[in-house]
């Protein structure tokens, strides 16, 4: 646990760079030092396209108690400018340790809650009413906020009964947005099927250079509904890692401002115009810092991004 002093620290050092950073969000600007952002398509609020998801490494360090290298990732995040969160009561002490940290750096009311609901369980089943709702009360407990702005039907868990529930949420100004998260190919026929038939305001998807099944069926849906996209393993897990252990970063990357692999995974992803952000997870605040580089500066063009594949499709393991 931070002492009060050095909660007191984190939160001076962080609130005059956020005044500045909002007021630069807010007019979308794509300057070099600046974050990109990306509006929702149903109310056109713009959000940072990188922010910081809770899996991982994250949560392994928040079940742990080991909270000072979270409390610096969050501080990084917001003395640069990113404001989306993305967990789940899946992840285990992560949405409760954010939550917390969160108040002691005094982020609660700049943060852009994401959570998940889904007590059915990952291979489908019935939904407990009760228990969805109690999941959600505990959601508002751990990031003591009384508004959510995100809460989606994680792995399409019960869609018709836990979708219900959000609905009313957003209906009585409890959530400001609602949607479902699928990272699983066999479950897109499911979501895009979802993403026709009820008005979500967002998917929560998985899409890397090396996994694009996504962009030929998910992401031409979610641009033509009006869909905003969060985008989920944008490294594979640790598949494109692997892939680049050992390997220089191609000299041509510096045409899209590109400095680091994570960069160039990231630009890739993001550069895709359905994507509303993209949210790696990390629990290093120079991994924090690193991947927001990829919301800054140029990004790729069509035949950048073609090359971009050709290059990692070269690479061993490909």
């Amino acid at each position: 646990m931070a002492t009060r002093r050095q909660a007191l620290q984190w939160s001076l050092a962080t609130a005059v760079l956020l005044a500045s950073k909002r007021r630069a969000l807010m007019a979308g600007t794509s300057d070099r030092t600046q974050l990109i952002t990306r509006a929702i398509p149903r109310s056109g609020e713009r959000l940072p396209t990188v922010g910081l998801g809770s899996s991982a490494s994250f949560a392994a360090l928040a079940r742990s108690g080991e909270l000072d290298p979270l409390r610096e990732v969050l501080g990084a995040m917001a003395a640069h400018g990113a404001t989306v969160f993305d967990t789940a009561p899946s992840y285990g002490e992560s949405e409760a340790v954010a939550g917390q940290l969160a108040r002691e750096l005094g982020l609660g009311d700049s943060m852009f809650w994401a959570t998940k609901v889904n007590v059915a369980g990952r291979d489908g089943g019935s939904a407990d009413p009760a228990a969805a709702r109690a999941q959600i009360e505990a959601s508002f407990e751990h990031l003591g906020s009384k508004v959510i702005d995100l809460i989606q039907v994680h792995n399409l868990g019960d869609v018709p009964v836990q979708m219900g529930i959000l609905k009313e949420l957003r209906e009585a100004g409890r959530i400001r947005y609602l949607g479902v998260t699928s990272t699983r190919a066999a479950q897109y026929a499911e979501l895009e099927q979802v993403m026709r038939d009820e008005p979500i305001d967002f998917i929560g998807v998985d899409y890397a250079i090396d996994n694009e099944l996504s962009a030929e069926r998910i992401l031409p849906l979610a641009q033509d509904r009006g869909i905003g996209v969060l985008v989920y393993l944008p490294f594979g897990r640790t598949r494109l890692w692997e892939r680049v252990r050992g390997q220089a970063l191609p000299v041509w990357a510096a045409e899209f401002d590109t400095r680091s692999w994570a960069q160039f995974f990231l630009k890739f992803v993001i550069s895709h115009p359905a994507v509303t952000v993209v949210t790696p997870a990390t629990s290093k605040a120079k991994h924090m810092i690193d991947n927001l580089g990829a919301a800054m500066g140029r990004l790729p063009d069509e035949d950048q991004r073609q090359r971009m594949r050709e290059f990692v499709a070269g690479l061993p393991g490909g």
